[in-house]
């Protein structure tokens, strides 16, 4: 399950996506105001989306956020580990976080193969499904 905070950042991009232009950016406020965000919560979640490149926004009258990456290559997967971190339901089957079960072996284990493809199946459909298909 993906926290609050990740589908209000999935939702934030969305909404600047949508809203975006040459010549308008979005306001943090009006996001959080169209999409139903805590404007403090939003500003973390803004901030984290901006350090990791996949937006960037601009002080002053004209200011606002905008998506530095087109659209179609904004893939969820990338927004849920930037905000939550694994996708993977367990520490052993993760692809970037890695981690061995303390409680058991992980070559006899009788799970590990059915969440390796449950993780599998998870990150065909979160991979292949990007900000633009969306808008």
């Amino acid at each position: 399950m993906i926290t609050q905070k990740c589908k209000y950042a999935i939702k934030a991009i969305l909404h600047i996506a949508k809203h975006q232009s040459d010549e308008k950016l979005v306001f943090a406020s009006e996001i959080a105001e169209k999409e139903n965000i805590p404007k403090k919560f939003l500003e973390t979640i803004l901030r984290d989306l901006r350090n990791h490149g996949i937006i960037n926004s601009r002080r002053g009258k004209f200011g606002g956020y905008h998506l530095l990456k087109k659209a179609e290559d904004i893939c969820f997967t990338e927004i849920i580990r930037i905000v939550d971190g694994p996708i993977a339901m367990l520490p052993c089957v993760s692809l970037n976080y890695y981690q061995t079960c303390d409680d058991c072996d992980e070559n006899c284990c009788q799970i590990k193969n059915t969440f390796s493809q449950v993780r599998d199946a998870t990150l065909e459909v979160l991979n292949n499904t990007t900000i633009d298909k969306l808008i």
